[in-house]
């Protein structure tokens, strides 16, 4: 069975993007992202990750409105998409091949959007 390997970004609104990127940047040591492809973006150590689902209700994650994204990196992105069309989701491969890999969109059932990518 095709599954997703890890993270590879996760994306959310802010007020103010580059201000919050460098307080991530100055106090967490979360590198801010690549203005090319030829920076390295930040690399995380290999180990556990929790994924939770929390109850719609929950105010562990502030304003009731806050979205999100998750992007999984995965290992062979057609293997995958072919696997989850095969259980009646609907998936959508961007046609493009970026320089950082192949990228495609489905949502979860509750509408949550999610991005698959295969690293270049």
């Amino acid at each position: 069975m095709e599954k997703v390997v890890g993270i590879g970004g996760l994306f959310f609104r802010s007020k103010d993007p580059k201000a919050l990127a460098v307080w991530y940047a100055e106090h967490l040591g979360v590198d801010e992202v690549p203005q090319s492809y030829e920076d390295d973006c930040w690399n995380q150590e290999a180990g556990a990750t929790v994924f939770a689902p929390f109850n719609q209700d929950t105010d562990y994650f502030g304003r009731p409105e806050q979205q999100w994204m998750v992007n999984f990196r995965v290992r062979d992105l057609d293997a995958m998409v072919e696997q989850l069309r095969g259980s009646g989701i609907e998936v959508s491969v961007d046609g493009e091949t970026y320089p950082n890999g192949r990228f495609a969109r489905l949502h979860d059932p509750e509408g949550n959007p999610i991005e698959l990518w295969e690293p270049a």
